[in-house]
């Protein structure tokens, strides 16, 4: 029997449903329990594909192709459950599949109306999860009081109703705000945010309450008496210096026993937390410390790379280093020198990106890393810029550049139209959506022996996520090679690359993919690993 956790918010944005959602659904897996998180977004957009980072943050990418809420990844990175295009929709999405089908006549020549049609089609979406977990965790995005999530909770009532409380219960993320003035955290915003809840038919069983320091019992049983909460159930969620301590500080206030008592589950299963320990451990209790600079365009909203800023600290943990992390916007290196900036990193890392901007900036800072033989990482844009640096500068190829370029003469990197995936021939044109012109999602790939992209997976054979439109074009692979870039990855058809290395350095490696959406705290990847640890070995040599 499927059990559900809807997940909702309330005061302000950005508390950490998702966070919450991720590490709950780890103290579950720690009890032996199968999980399953899902998310509901509140915005008219299909999906955040062609959202600004600015705007939205990251996009995580499935296996499957999907381009979903940065959340998703939070979901994989604590309960190591692969996120497929099921697991997210959006209010653009289910409007999307509602009119379709009204257009086609599945409703009968009925009205269409936001209750029943609507929430029974988020309903369905939430319904289709049954059976795949013993507990599927479901977060609302937005926060309780924006009008765009009306349907959704409307929806997570009926359903609540339907399959009863023993098997659906309500835990509600909020804030209780420090003010200095006063010297006390205030619980009316919580009281507020609670009873606007209660006006939509949801009374929570749990509270999570956000707050920046300890929550003193007085005001947590003024909380439960005003939010007609049990006592027990009123969970502080206090900041912390890592995310990973997350799982264990809300099993010591004991999160996952009053999730299993509202459930009804008196007999607990035995907890193994060890796996979290360990990793608090390493990140609490780092031999060195090592600085890796991230230049990208997107910089100022570090969310834009949040799997790739924990991927990293994923490659600290098993090199059991402290992983700091300098982020610069690439345009400045535009009009100064890298080396005013660059001197003292042990790492470069140039993270993917789309646009025209600052493209300048990351092909210096990728000749930068090659001259000074500063190990370097170069992924999906980064590894595009490393390929135009080498072949303007190592290859004599004048007017190198990309297609995605406004001015571009010799596109050593363009806009491939076909190529074999598997056994089924895939294409894309210039004049489809944005989003069709992707390769999105889980492609193979085959790595040359004898190079060091081989010995970092210690297999011949890959599978990495993409999210891109541009390729590297295979028709300079000669004139690249001779130079010293070498082509280390491709696809199985052999004529996409996807991993570039220069063979006279001590680590320098490009890739097309996107290897941090993999990477987890308890099984980081390994071109992290082999980063990191290439990193403290130039800081040892400095």
């Amino acid at each position: 029997m499927t059990r559900y956790i809807f997940i909702t918010g309330g005061v302000v944005s950005s508390l950490g449903k998702g966070l919450g959602s991720a590490a709950l659904g780890a103290l579950l897996q720690a009890r032996g329990y199968s999980v399953r998180l899902c998310k509901l977004d509140p915005y008219l957009n299909v999906d955040p594909g062609t959202m600004s980072p600015f705007q939205h943050g990251e996009v995580f990418v499935t296996d499957d192709g999907a381009e979903t809420d940065l959340d998703l990844g939070h979901y994989e990175r604590f309960t190591g459950v692969p996120a497929t295009a099921t697991d997210n929709t959006t209010t653009g999405r289910i409007y999307t599949s509602v009119l379709q089908k009204e257009r086609k006549g599945d409703y009968l020549g009925a009205t269409i109306q936001v209750i029943p049609h609507i929430t029974n089609e988020i309903k369905d979406f939430i319904r289709e999860k049954d059976g795949t977990a013993d507990f599927v965790l479901c977060e609302i995005g937005g926060t309780v009081g924006d009008i765009e999530s009306l349907p959704f909770l409307e929806a997570i009532r009926q359903f609540g109703n339907e399959v009863g409380r023993e098997r659906a219960i309500f835990l509600h993320v909020t804030l209780l705000p420090y003010i200095p003035a006063a010297g006390e955290l205030k619980t009316k915003p919580t009281q507020h945010s609670v009873k606007e809840l209660m006006s939509y038919g949801i009374r929570p069983q749990i509270l999570l309450c956000r707050a920046d320091r300890p929550i003193e019992e007085d005001e947590r049983r003024k909380i439960a008496l005003f939010c007609n909460i049990d006592e027990k159930n009123v969970i502080p969620a206090l900041d912390v210096s890592s995310i990973y301590e997350v799982p264990l500080t809300y099993h010591k206030e004991g999160l996952d026993r009053q999730v299993m008592d509202s459930f009804g589950i008196k007999d607990l299963p035995s907890l193994d937390l060890s796996i979290w320990e360990n990793i608090v451990h390493n990140i609490k209790s780092p031999e060195s410390d090592v600085t890796i600079a991230i230049i990208g365009k997107y910089t100022n909203l570090t969310d834009s790379y949040k799997s790739l800023n924990e991927a990293l600290i994923h490659g600290g943990i098993s090199n059991k280093v402290r992983v700091r992390l300098k982020f610069m916007e690439s345009e400045i290196f535009e009009n100064e020198e890298p080396e005013h900036h660059l001197h003292d990193v042990n790492g470069i890392l140039v993270p993917g990106g789309f646009g025209d901007r600052g493209v300048e900036g990351k092909i210096r800072a990728a000749q930068y890393a090659r001259e000074k033989k500063i190990p370097y990482l170069g992924i999906c844009y980064g590894m595009q810029m490393a390929v135009i640096e080498a072949a303007r500068n190592l290859c004599g190829i004048e007017g190198a550049g990309s297609s995605e370029f406004t001015k571009c003469d010799v596109p050593v990197i363009g806009l491939m139209t076909e190529w074999v995936n598997g056994n089924e021939k895939e294409e894309r044109s210039s004049e489809e959506d944005l989003g069709g012109t992707m390769r999105l999602g889980a492609y193979p790939a085959h790595l040359l022996k004898g190079t060091k992209a081989m010995e970092i997976y210690g297999s011949d054979e890959i599978s990495e996520r993409h999210r891109h439109r541009y390729e590297v074009n295979i028709n300079y692979r000669e004139q690249l090679e001779n130079a010293g870039l070498k082509f280390s990855g491709l696809s199985p058809d052999g004529q996409l690359p996807e991993i570039v290395e220069h063979v006279d350095h001590p680590w320098f490696v490009g890739v097309q993919f996107h290897p941090e959406l993999k990477s987890k705290p308890f099984d980081p990847h390994p071109l992290f690993v082999s980063f990191i640890a290439a990193a403290v070995e130039k800081g040892r040599l400095v």
